[in-house]
């Protein structure tokens, strides 16, 4: 299932919007705030860019018939190994969310770029679910998760710059 997202951080370079999602302080923060019970993030600098490695345990909200696959909670692993700027600030990061133990991951690129007066933050991926006959009626659902939590991220970084 397709997934494509796309934010604004009005008044905010896209320097200003990669030094926040490439601090592990803020990372730390928002999983918190998106109720992580558990969570581990790493920043490792790579080349002109950074590896973000995000380890979460959240409590499942989900349907009835995607919490007798999954339980109570989840475990998600989001990776972004962002790439350098281009001369005009953008920036790209491959992107990848898998739920742990589940046959389940997103998939995509993610992109800073400058627009008007500040940061478009675009994410274009696909949402796979691989479980014979019901993966189509989940991938939705894991659609809607993952959107909630970049709009929740968002929303946490535009209090931050």
């Amino acid at each position: 299932m397709k997934l494509t997202e796309s934010f604004a951080y009005e008044g905010a370079t896209p320097d200003q919007v990669y030094a926040l999602i490439t601090d592990p302080a803020f990372r730390t923060e928002s999983a918190e705030a998106d109720g992580a019970t558990e969570h581990d993030v790493t920043v490792t600098p790579r080349g002109e860019g950074h590896e973000v490695s995000i380890v979460r345990t959240m409590p499942a909200e989900l349907p009835d018939f995607v919490k007798k696959i999954t339980g109570s909670t989840v475990t998600v692993h989001q990776t972004e190994v962002w790439g350098g700027p281009a001369a005009d600030g953008t920036r790209t990061a491959d992107v990848k969310v898998e739920i742990k133990g589940q046959p389940a991951t997103m998939k995509g690129v993610a992109t800073l770029l400058p627009n008007g007066t500040g940061t478009a933050f675009e994410v274009d991926g696909d949402v796979k679910v691989a479980i014979p006959f019901i993966g189509k009626k989940i991938e939705p659902e894991v659609h809607k998760a993952v959107v909630a939590s970049l709009r929740h991220e968002v929303q946490l970084g535009l209090t931050k710059l």
